[in-house]
């Protein structure tokens, strides 16, 4: 058989399994909040067209309103000023989108502190027992913030002094763009950097260096949980937006079965 009949037959065996990793898509979907005086996004909603009914008898469809960086959504380079000079997501290869991905489990630390960051030491680790990060492939960051995404609240997890989430360090943020051949970062919380990453210098060091390297973001992900450390491919879906920043995407994982 072809290697596309194998695939087909290993996908109807259960051999592989696919695991869907996309939030599900509402008006309640968390979305990113900036203060005052900056421009914010609006929330997910749908305004009814027709429903089987005298403006459409045969037909239900809706039109959608929303931001291009809501619910789980594909980061482009030119998303950040970094990258500005950089590929808008309808610009992204179609081969980029199908790519290897390793998960790097950091829900227990996260669990205990919410303003947990990745440092380099930890990725070191990382590939001391599960070997080098994949070329061209995807860091998937677990920190088990996919529990909270029903609840807007828990999910930004805001105090006084702003959010507390989990993220990646400055110096690892810029060692993973700079140093390692990866195609991106994608992690369970409304945004690749961490919630207090604001005040970090540069601030919001993921945008700015992995979307200044040309690389790319995947954020609100769910079910990193069912991944194994190694061995998933990720096929990501953005929305071919011409000029647009990022997009709303569907993304999915196979993960072959024991």
């Amino acid at each position: 058989m072809s290697v596309l009949q194998d695939l087909l037959e290993a996908l109807r065996t259960r051999c592989v399994e696919v695991i869907d990793l996309t939030a599900p898509l509402h008006s309640g979907t968390p979305v990113l909040r900036l203060p005052e005086p900056f421009a914010n996004t609006i929330p997910f909603g749908l305004e009814e067209i027709s429903r089987y009914d005298e403006r459409g008898p045969a037909w239900y469809w809706n039109d959608i309103h929303t931001g291009e960086h809501t619910g789980t959504h594909f980061d482009a380079p030119v998303h950040w000023v970094t990258g500005k000079d950089g590929q808008d997501i309808s610009q992204v290869p179609p081969d980029r989108l199908v790519a290897p991905a390793v998960v790097l489990d950091f829900s227990a630390e996260s669990a205990k502190n919410p303003d947990f960051l990745l440092e380099i030491s930890h990725v070191r680790a990382w590939e001391a027992e599960h070997g080098s990060l994949p070329d061209g492939g995807w860091l998937l960051y677990r920190t088990g913030w996919d529990a909270r995404s029903e609840d807007a609240a828990q999910f930004v997890n805001a105090d006084e002094s702003g959010p507390h989430t989990p993220g990646i360090s400055v110096e690892c943020a810029r060692w993973l763009a700079e140093e390692t051949s990866l195609l991106g970062v994608g992690v369970e919380t409304v945004g690749t950097d961490a919630g207090g990453a604001h005040s970090f210098d540069p601030p919001f060091p993921c945008h700015s260096f992995l979307l200044g390297a040309g690389k790319y973001g995947l954020t609100q992900l769910q079910n990193l949980a069912r991944l194994p450390a190694t061995g998933a491919v990720v096929i990501a879906g953005p929305l071919p937006i011409v000029g647009g920043s990022g997009s709303p995407a569907r993304v999915l994982a196979l993960v072959e079965n024991a």
